[in-house]
């Protein structure tokens, strides 16, 4: 359990590190846009259509990042209220719940990628398939987690987890 933890610990960091360089590229876009349309006199016309494309590659792997570190809306008052024992089980359900949740999308958001693959985005000339994509893996990472969170859940001796790794990484 540890070595699998170890490993999707380094997985989170590389995608948190991922993200953070999606960022920049998307703000040096912007910048260029902004450029292009004052400078220039000239909007580059790609540009808010790959905008919207790199929001969903930086915002869908990082909320899989936040289920993982359990930064992500909880609330924890009905739990925590409850014998450990108890307190235990609820979180394996949750936790299982999620990962389904997570199964979904990749099921689903397939689907979708699929269904669009032969179409492409005007302006980029790329498969409008790319716009779906970043939900599948987000469902992956997030079925991945899961899995990961229910382990801990039922190896635990003192109850379930109450806050995720990200906490040494953010401080």
């Amino acid at each position: 359990m540890a070595l699998f933890s170890r490993l999707l610990d380094a997985f989170s960091r590389l995608v948190v590190i991922a993200a953070g360089v999606a960022l920049v590229g998307l703000v040096v876009m912007m910048g260029w846009m902004v450029f292009g349309r004052y400078v220039l006199n000239d909007t580059p016309t790609w540009i808010e259509r790959a905008a919207t494309l790199s929001i969903l590659c930086i915002a869908l792997p990082v909320a899989a990042i936040g289920v993982r570190e359990r930064f992500h809306l909880s609330v924890l008052g009905f739990r925590e209220a409850l014998p450990i024992g108890i307190q235990r089980w609820i979180s394996v359900a949750c936790d299982a719940l999620v990962g389904l949740f997570g199964v979904a999308m990749v099921v689903w958001g397939w689907q979708l990628v699929e269904m669009v693959g032969p179409f492409k985005i005007p302006l980029l000339a790329i498969s409008q398939g790319w716009t779906y994509a970043p939900m599948v893996l987000c469902g992956g990472l997030i079925a991945l987690f899961s899995v990961e969170h229910v382990l801990k859940d039922i190896t635990r001796p003192e109850g379930p987890e109450q806050r995720g790794a990200a906490a040494a990484f953010l401080e």
